[in-house]
């Protein structure tokens, strides 16, 4: 499984997390393209999550559901007033919902269509 951290999401996460932190990441269903990801800081694994991703102190956490859409994911950090925070991509983004918050993934089924632009 390949995930990439960029440098400023790097240096943010490691000024928040704690040593007996994670980022858990999550995919649910939704949005006009079928899927969305999410992120939380976390310090407690859930059910069947394992660490899926580490790069130096920063792990990123998952559930097998999950991290199946995770393989190809770029996380990014921006400050801007408007839209800052975590950014999410992935090289395997086959479409991606006019707003940028949902994608849909190639070689996975497309999930039912939200209405997150309308």
């Amino acid at each position: 499984m390949e995930i990439t951290i960029k440098d400023n999401a790097r240096e943010m996460l490691n000024a928040k997390l704690r040593e007996d932190q994670f980022l858990r990441v999550t995919v649910v269903e939704g949005g006009c393209a079928g899927l969305t990801y999410g992120a939380e800081i976390a310090q407690e694994m859930q059910g069947d999550e394992s660490v899926v991703f580490e790069s130096g102190t920063v792990r990123v956490v998952s559930n097998a559901k999950n991290s199946r859409y995770l393989d190809g994911l770029v996380i990014d950090y921006s400050d801007d007033l408007i839209n800052g925070g975590l950014k999410f991509t992935n090289s395997r983004t086959k479409s991606t919902c006019g707003c940028g918050q949902s994608f849909s993934l190639a070689g996975f089924p497309v999930a039912d269509k939200g209405d997150c632009c309308k």
